[in-house]
């Protein structure tokens, strides 16, 4: 009898430790009409489709879901953010799920309402800081005439703004995130360890287009020592995953109409293991997140209807 209760205490742990997180890549295809795209991964390499759209654009002027961006917080909620309109917005849009296929209510956050010359609301990107339970929300958006442009136009040189919230209904006062003295688009805050940052960033100018990362003991900053580009031209959209103690950063090379990656253990030196990937066709920017068995299970059956 006692043999038989361990094998059966035996067997209900191992199916528990058994179970690992799968990877989540979000994603939008063009025209970004359409809405919500999901693939996923066992072993963050390679991606299975599953479809979409999951979720429709249905606020903002343009009607249109660019950049999704997902995090999951201790609350068990999937919240996501994405770029609304290309040009003329001063928000982005807001929307959360406990499964990822049925959604709350579509919200517009204005975050830059207080700027009447804002051209742009560009990327909005979460950051779940769990020291302090609080979602830090980053974006790119131009001010004419607020910063110096370099080579950019006017109305194309970017810095990057931040909110953080606990619960998506109230926001703390915008303030200015990074101002690297160029155009700044498309950052993305990785946590290494405690007190220790990174942060991926787009350098915008002209011909540059490229990434490169720099560092900084909070997630809020401040971030120096900016690194040289570690990325070919024409690069954007970079998301992270953290496996082994390394980090995997896939990036979109739209000069080359396809998708990258590279792997590195301290964002000084990085490896190209482009060839060691694969990813749906279409997939265009978006972030990489974690979700359990029985969530992908979900997704799987609902991918059968699309």
């Amino acid at each position: 009898m006692k043999k038989v209760l361990f094998l059966l205490l035996f067997s209900i742990v191992m199916s528990c430790t058994s179970k690992k997180d799968i990877y989540l890549f979000t994603s939008f295809r063009e025209p970004a009409t359409e809405g919500l795209y999901l693939a996923y991964s066992k072993d963050g390499y390679h991606w299975k489709d599953l479809k979409g759209p999951y979720l429709k654009p249905e606020i903002g002027a343009s009607k249109i879901m660019r950049d999704p961006s997902i995090a999951k917080g201790k609350d068990g909620m999937y919240h996501m953010v994405w770029t609304t309109d290309w040009r003329g917005g001063n928000g982005f849009g807001y929307a959360s799920s406990k499964d990822l296929i049925d959604w709350s209510e579509q919200e517009f956050i204005p975050v830059m309402s207080h700027e009447p010359d804002v051209v742009n609301v560009w990327a909005p990107e979460i950051f779940y800081e769990d020291d302090n339970d609080r979602y830090i929300i980053i974006w790119a958006s131009t001010i004419p005439f607020r910063y110096k442009k370099g080579k950019e136009d006017e109305k194309n040189n970017h810095r990057m703004y931040y909110v953080t919230t606990k619960d998506f209904k109230t926001f703390s006062e915008t303030k200015l995130f990074l101002e690297p003295g160029f155009s700044v688009i498309d950052c993305v805050i990785v946590k290494r360890a405690k007190n220790d940052y990174a942060l991926i960033i787009k350098d915008n100018t002209r011909p540059n287009r490229n990434l490169k990362v720099a560092f900084g003991k909070s997630p809020l900053g401040p971030f120096k020592n900016i690194s040289e580009p570690y990325s070919g031209f024409l690069s954007e959209g970079p998301t992270v995953l953290e496996q082994d103690g390394k980090f995997i950063i896939y990036y979109d090379n739209y000069g080359e109409k396809n998708y990258k990656a590279l792997k590195t253990s301290d964002f000084k030196s990085f490896k190209d293991i482009t060839t060691e990937i694969d990813l749906p066709e279409g997939h265009k920017h978006g972030t990489i997140t974690t979700i359990s068995e029985d969530v992908l299970e979900k997704l799987i059956q609902k991918s059968k209807e699309k």
